[in-house]
């Protein structure tokens, strides 16, 4: 359907926190057609969010940073376009979508800038940097000991392309490499020069165990108690991938308890991480705010391609839909 007829279009871009939006986006190339509001917060209220997108016809979703459940959609009764950075985004109701009439357009996710921020997260934990700086900071000087990678093990859940790709920086720092997914590909791990092992060997035998599989229904929840209370005590978690796939109250538990050695945490149940929440006073844990996918190229490159997809949309041509499985 073409959207010309309505007049100017209003964009409404969300959780917007760093206003990247205009400074990347060529917006001038939909000259007079669209209105542009940011929003550089998170709105968590139902009722505000609802208030914001009331004349709205397009959103721009960052990754899961706000949901859109069946209950929001039904209420956003002009939204006629939902664009999302990658093509899965499990934070919409891609059915209540459809049925309401709202396209879920998705944009290329380029380059595995999460694998780097993965091995940051280990390194740091490896190598006490937080507490290190935080102490030189204060006046005082070392006072951690930390380990060394080589000749250690890592334990990648989830052998796609960034588990592939982390799993070959752990080889380059002489890292031993195991891994374990529901539909591991043995023939392909070991081409990796990676060791495909059952679930129990990878959390009993790694010190480090990185997690790089999809939430879905089978995955949430895929790290509990008792599989935590399965790793050594000196090991580290690192999940750049989803919140729930960890069960967070029982990771906690682990953290205070000293069940495992630390953590090193991209993603949360709810984020942004509520104030006050047990994991912002932990010790052995390093936090970064969903950060795997933040970076300049790839934040340039989101917004270089939002603006033809909302031209093309406008103009009633096809855009890259989300596959209705991505949820």
């Amino acid at each position: 359907m073409t959207r010309s007829d309505r007049g100017v279009v209003r964009v409404v871009v969300l959780d917007d926190y760093q206003g990247l939006a205009r400074r990347f986006g060529p917006w001038d190339q939909l000259g007079a057609r669209v209105e542009l509001v940011v929003v550089d917060h998170h709105v968590a209220d139902d009722d505000v969010l609802v208030a914001i997108l009331a004349d709205a016809d397009v959103v721009l979703a960052m990754r899961e940073r706000t949901r859109f459940s069946r209950e929001r959609i039904e209420r956003m009764s002009n939204l006629g376009l939902i664009v999302t950075r990658g093509m899965r985004n499990a934070a919409i109701d891609l059915e209540a979508a459809a049925e309401a009439g709202i396209t879920v357009a998705g944009t290329a996710s380029p380059g595995m800038p999460t694998a780097e921020l993965t091995w940051a997260l280990i390194l740091a934990l490896a190598r006490n940097v937080v507490a290190e700086d935080r102490t030189l900071k204060s006046a005082g000087w070392q006072h951690t000991l930390g380990i060394e990678l080589e000749g250690r093990t890592l334990g990648v859940i989830g052998l796609g392309k960034l588990g592939t790709r982390v799993a070959e920086i752990g080889r380059v720092f002489g890292m031993r490499v195991v891994a374990w997914s529901q539909h591991v590909d043995a023939e392909h791990a070991k081409a990796q020069g990676v060791e495909p092992v059952t679930k129990q060997e990878l959390l009993a035998t790694s010190d480090v165990v990185s997690i790089h599989t999809r939430l879905s229904d089978r995955t949430r929840g895929l790290i509990g108690r008792d599989e935590l209370a399965m790793m050594r005590p000196t090991a580290y978690l690192v999940n750049t991938s989803r919140g729930p796939i960890v069960d967070e109250a029982a990771l906690v538990e682990a953290l205070a308890t000293g069940v495992i050695a630390g953590a090193g945490l991209d993603v949360y149940d709810t984020e942004p991480l509520p104030v006050g929440h047990p994991l912002r006073s932990l010790r052995n844990v390093v936090l970064t705010p969903h950060l795997g996918y933040v970076t300049e190229e790839g934040m340039a490159a989101f917004y270089q391609e939002v603006v033809p997809i909302i031209a093309n949309w406008i103009d009633g041509r096809p855009v890259p839909e989300l596959p209705r499985d991505s949820g």
